[in-house]
């Protein structure tokens, strides 16, 4: 690799940008800078004062070939146009100086809310020369159109809008300091001794400035290329694994002898968005989480270690990815189908998206075997073991190269396999299901799933919770002994809110319920249904729920009892036995007891209120 590091002047930058000569890979990140920033980049500028080393790459290289783009805010009016140089590092301060100081001089940024405004910027002339030392309070950034308004929009502060306008106040806009209208225009303002001076002390300096760069030449390596951009974007925002490995793919010179095309990255992902987008319960699989399911892979058949760590992932070889991207994509659809036969349908419900990294994995190297009656009840179990065990919400990337080396065998009934991990490990506590308040936990999501499981029907329609029918009916969790119906009667909101008092219902027969006691609404839902109290008891008992005690109002005795029918399911599910740890003389005492049970911090809005609130 050889490199140069010439002094680029800003004049002959700005052009080169302009016309399309310096341009970025196609993968790097949009514009993200605000007002605040390129404004004190332009107060570095006409100080004078370095603004950092910009890296470019010259193109032309067999073993590097990126896909360029034109810098944010260039129009190339003729067309594709390929660049001499592409910028590797320095791509926010270059779209920065070229909107600010070219064209027009509108920024499209954002301001200190993050919402999204045009800005233009100028010099205060009077400010300048008063004080060259103290330039922060010359330069202004004012809106695109030259106008600062208040009182909603009634009262204009400052127009700057004309040549006129800007020459009465003076404020020199910085889109002419390079161009030659500047000195004409400075020669319009009104007290040629200040204009003088500020031609002397802050436009000709800033004409002058020289942006130092590193520029790697035409030999560079595509391994170097992939180490710079690894270690030197750390302006603006630092790129993704995902960003880096494409980077490190579209200089797979190999590969274009071989097909004679580049490999884009970016437009692989997009085969994987599409199956995304047609199983929208996979949504929280992103660009990182699919590149992790490939490491997975790839690390498992190799000599080293299995693993997903996302370092680890910028030692892909492209070799390897075109191996197992496609065999990951079909396994997501498998995913997809496993997720809905555990009830679980949206991807908001899903408990841990990095768990599905894992599983997606395993059916990759298990095949059709993992639908194997004893095979798929062994994965049930581990994924339930992971869920309801709450382990996969930290050190998640050690954990899923432990389960890809120790679940195949284990599921396959081998011979003196080892039990994985995530199932040894797993626990479950009596008293968690006090603490289960919201969709924060991932055990919380595990046991809504589960309670649509075993010919669970809603209690109005008589519908079964599966995909069609959890949607088609806006299924949510719902309070069994409505809040209202509990405030009033003293139940104390650790009980209140737990999972043990909720259910999945569908939206009208939660409205149905309204606040009233149970023993009001079964009633009621006896008529509303058209069927004897008997068939609904049927319906109703399917969720774990004493309807006798439901009938009754019987707060306590239907908590007491759904919680140890919970605690069957949670049982059931993990394949083990979970830990008995709540004080059976608890309920009446309410928040004596409370102070002992795990909590979990509640979301602003709780996710079974969230719509209604006739609970």
């Amino acid at each position: 690799m050889g490199f140069q590091t010439p002094q680029h002047p800003l004049k002959e930058l700005l052009p080169m940008i302009a016309k399309g000569e310096i341009q970025i890979p196609d993968f790097q990140r949009g514009y993200v800078w605000d007002e605040e920033r390129i404004r004190s980049l332009l107060v570095t500028i006409a100080h004078g004062h370095p603004l950092g080393v910009v890296m470019m790459l010259q193109t032309g290289n067999d073993q590097v070939r990126f896909k360029p783009k034109p810098i944010e805010g260039v129009d190339l009016e003729q067309g594709v146009v390929e660049p001499a140089l592409l910028v590797l590092d320095g791509q926010q301060r270059l779209t920065s100086l070229s909107q600010a100081l070219w064209g027009d001089g509108v920024v499209n940024t954002y301001d200190a809310r993050k919402k999204f405004v045009k800005r233009r910027f100028y010099i205060d002339i009077e400010k300048a020369v008063e004080d060259p030392r103290n330039l922060d309070e010359a330069v202004k950034s004012l809106p695109g159109d030259g106008v600062i308004r208040e009182n909603f929009d009634r009262d204009v502060i400052l127009d700057v809008s004309t040549r006129a306008k800007q020459l009465e106040h003076g404020y020199f806009p910085v889109n002419l300091v390079y161009d030659e209208k500047g000195t004409e225009w400075l020669f319009e303002y009104g007290d040629l001794s200040v204009a003088k001076a500020f031609l002397n002390t802050v436009l000709t300096p800033m004409q002058s400035y020289a942006i130092p760069s590193i520029e790697l030449d035409k030999q560079t390596t595509k391994e170097a290329v992939a180490t710079v951009f690894e270690k030197v974007n750390t302006g603006g925002m630092k790129l993704t694994v995902f960003e880096l490995l494409t980077a490190k793919f579209a200089g797979d010179g190999d590969y274009y002898r071989k097909t004679g095309t580049d490999f884009r990255l970016k437009d692989d992902w997009q085969k994987t968005k599409a199956v995304v987008e047609s199983y929208p319960v996979l949504a929280g699989i992103s660009e990182t989480e699919f590149l992790q399911a490939v490491m997975l892979l790839t690390s498992h058949h190799s000599e080293k270690a299995t693993t997903a760590r996302k370092e680890d992932i910028l030692d892909l070889r492209l070799d390897d990815y075109l191996i197992w991207a496609d065999p990951v994509r079909d396994a997501m659809v498998w995913v997809a189908g496993f997720l809905d036969t555990e009830h679980i349908h949206t991807s908001r419900d899903v408990p841990y998206p990095t768990q599905l990294v894992a599983l997606a994995a395993l059916r990759v190297l298990m095949g059709d075997d993992i639908d194997i009656h004893g095979v798929r009840a062994k994965i049930r179990q581990w994924y339930w073991c992971g869920v309801l065990g709450e382990l996969y919400s930290s050190a998640t990337e050690s954990r899923m190269a432990r389960d890809v080396d120790q679940v195949p065998e284990w599921a396959r009934g081998g011979e003196g396999a080892t039990v994985p991990r995530t199932v040894e490990d797993a626990n479950f506590v009596e008293s968690r299901l006090h603490s289960l308040k919201t969709r924060n936990a991932a055990a919380y999501k595990g046991i809504h799933a589960l309670l649509m499981a075993n010919d669970t029907k809603d209690w109005l329609h008589n519908q079964p919770f599966d995909r069609a029918h959890y949607l088609n009916l806006v299924v949510d969790i719902h309070h069994i002994f409505p809040k209202a119906w509990c405030q009033k009667n003293g139940i104390d909101a650790e009980l209140r809110e737990s999972i043990v008092n909720k259910t999945p219902l569908a939206r009208k027969t939660n409205q149905l319920l309204g606040g009233a006691s149970p023993a009001d609404y079964m009633r009621k839902l006896d008529a509303k249904a058209k069927i004897s109290a008997a068939e609904l008891d049927a319906i109703v008992a399917a969720h774990q729920i004493d309807t006798a005690a439901l009938r009754e109002g019987s707060f306590e005795r239907f908590f007491t009892h759904r919680r140890e029918a919970l605690l069957k399911l949670v049982e059931q599910a993990m394949g083990k036995r979970a830990a008995r740890d709540v004080d059976r003389d608890s309920l009446s005492g309410g928040s004596e007891s409370a102070d002992a049970f795990l909590s979990e911090p509640d979301d602003p809005v709780d996710g079974d209120d969230a719509s209604f609130t006739v609970d």
